[in-house]
């Protein structure tokens, strides 16, 4: 498993952010490689909600099947994947006084053998960290 977290500092509060962020179909306007969300089920917000997410980073492109697994309302939004790359991810939103936030984005990733297993890992998650970086900064970018 490949371990990738980043983490920022916004100017919202916690609600703030939470309110821009429970909108999963939202989540293409500042995730630079996320290109189109689809949902599998009914539900587009709470556990259980499912999607598909077209990927696109660099020349490659996926399919990343997710189901939300944790919905604290304020305060996290847990997410699996089952597609070509498996694993769990987690947002968490931590107030920062009274009006900031510290949004942090943690995900715990296997990589499928075609692209590299543990080894494609490693390279895989320096890449995934550079472009959730910017995801974050174009986030917080919505609060400025």
């Amino acid at each position: 498993m490949t371990h990738i977290r980043v983490a920022t500092d916004i100017d919202a509060t916690p609600a703030e952010v939470w309110a821009d962020v429970e909108n999963i179909s939202s989540h293409v306007e500042w995730m630079h490689d996320a290109e189109a969300i689809t949902f599998t089920t009914e539900a587009t917000s709470g556990t259980g909600a499912a999607f598909d997410c077209a990927t696109k980073i660099g020349p490659i492109r996926l399919m990343d099947k997710m189901e939300v697994t944790e919905w604290t309302p304020g305060e996290a939004m847990g997410i699996r994947h089952v597609g070509f790359v498996a694993g769990v991810g987690r947002f968490t939103l931590t107030p920062l006084g009274d009006d900031g936030c510290h949004f942090a984005w943690d995900e715990e990733l296997r990589f499928p053998w075609w692209m590299g297993g543990p080894l494609g890992g490693i390279v895989g998650g320096r890449i995934l960290k550079a472009v959730w970086r910017r995801n974050l900064r174009l986030l917080a970018a919505r609060f400025a």
